[in-house]
């Protein structure tokens, strides 16, 4: 796989395709308020849809072989979403324990669930082991990052004014993200395939037609939410970029290399760690009026780095490889 092949066939074509979204959100086609629509579309029906589809068709013995990508997925992702909450809040004076954690939201966490296929397909193939990448970071980033990050931003919320979060349950974020379609669709259809029922392959169509929307529609809206945001540049904006789009590829790739993870394994998630900052970051930071400006443009100028960084990381990956 050459270098111009990852840049043809995974880069250009979301550069099209979101450049697309953004100049019909510029134009005034589309707004924030219909990217917010496309995006529920992506992230209740086609984005599941994908991943169930995919991971019911592995085997129990892929499932074992990538039980360390769990593991490494799992301890690299949430080692830097915790890295970013500690850097912003303790290095930055202005910034609440709600700003930092904002930061880990955003800067912490991959879009897996808007560009994983749209970049891991293009590159490795369409097969159960790329869904299976996409399914646990997904499930990482939903299920573990996004409850941690609004736990510690209420707590602070809390902190700084006192009955502004209605002593909400620290476990209501969790069940709230178990209980969305993105979380439960992968883990059923990995206790599927650990229960051995075999998948039917005619039902397969039924899924495949809304799955296939799932990419192009993930990077046509992100482009339009690109559109909507107000981009400047700051210390804290290009701080973030750095640690999404260096620290975490890295502490991933070290893990890996550390567990003897699969290279092919190894080099799926290396290149998903990479992807830019999760966009619910910037929606949750919306919904409270937290650290929005900053962060959207930590996100803005991150998309714009991985057009470099996605080839980068994968030539290191292979050299790492070569090494060990």
């Amino acid at each position: 796989m050459g270098l111009s092949h990852v840049i043809l066939y995974a880069i250009v074509p979301i550069i099209v395709v979101m450049l697309a979204g953004y100049i019909s959100g510029k134009r005034g086609a589309f707004t924030g308020d219909d990217a917010k629509k496309f995006n529920k579309v992506v992230l209740d029906y086609a984005l599941p849809a994908a991943l169930f589809v995919s991971i019911v068709q592995a085997t129990r013995e892929d499932l074992i072989r990538d039980a360390k990508l769990t593991l490494v997925s799992t301890i690299g992702i949430m080692a830097c979403f915790m890295l970013v909450y500690f850097v912003f809040k303790y290095c930055f004076k202005k910034n609440t324990g709600a700003d930092a954690a904002i930061s880990a939201l955003i800067s912490g966490s991959p879009t897996i669930g808007f560009l994983g296929f749209a970049v891991l397909e293009p590159i490795f193939g369409t097969s159960p082991s790329v869904a299976l990448v996409v399914a646990i970071v997904g499930i990482v980033v939903n299920a573990i990052g996004i409850p941690v990050g609004l736990s510690l931003m209420n707590a602070s919320l809390e902190k700084q004014n006192p009955g502004s979060t209605k002593g909400e349950s620290a476990w209501k974020p969790v069940i709230h993200a178990l209980e969305q379609p993105v979380a439960w669709a992968p883990i059923l259809a990995v206790v599927w395939v650990l229960v051995g029922i075999p998948w039917p392959k005619e039902l397969s169509p039924s899924f495949d037609l809304i799955a296939k929307a799932n990419a192009s529609m993930a990077v046509f809206s992100a482009g339009i939410t690109l559109s909507a945001i107000k981009f400047t540049i700051n210390w804290q904006a290009a701080l973030g970029s750095i640690m999404k789009m260096i620290v975490m590829p890295a502490v991933v790739l070290i893990l890996g290399l550390v567990f003897g993870m699969d290279p092919l394994n190894l080099k799926m998630l290396v290149v998903a760690a990479a992807l830019p900052p999760a966009f619910s970051g910037i929606i949750i930071a919306d919904e409270y009026n937290t650290y929005v400006a900053t962060g959207t443009s930590s996100l803005t100028l991150s998309v714009i780095l991985f057009i470099g960084f996605c080839p980068l990381w994968i030539w290191l990956t292979d050299l790492a490889l070569k090494a060990f």
